[in-house]
């Protein structure tokens, strides 16, 4: 008797234009901030300009290592420390363009003609 594997059926693709009308975007709150990322650094570490004019070591959490992967110029939301609040954060989330644009037509992103280098 020969085992034969099943076939996996093919998922038909829609061609349904992505209507962009509706978009969840994570705000910062309380203090937490808005900043760009300038260089990479390894090891999870990251260096970031935030909107409140400062430049921190940002390092990426090991719950979010795998699943944030992060470039020079994107837009990423981060957390100060409680200590050394002024040179290091964690960061929490990353904007897709989509959620930039959306910062940027709300105001939250007033200074971003300073990083315009993407």
């Amino acid at each position: 008797m020969v085992y034969k594997k099943p076939v996996k059926k093919k998922k038909k693709k829609t061609n349904q234009p992505f209507n962009p009308e509706f978009i969840r975007v994570r705000t910062p709150k309380d203090k937490e901030i808005i900043g760009i990322v300038l260089q990479r650094l390894g090891s999870s570490r990251i260096k970031v300009a935030g909107m409140d004019g400062k430049t921190r070591v940002c390092r990426i959490p090991g719950r979010l290592k795998k699943s944030l992967w992060v470039r020079e110029g994107n837009t990423v939301l981060i957390v100060p420390w409680e200590f050394e609040g002024d040179k290091k954060a964690d960061v929490l989330y990353r904007y897709n363009p989509t959620q930039v644009d959306w910062l940027k037509k709300k105001g939250y992103l007033k200074q971003i003609s300073e990083f315009d280098e993407f």
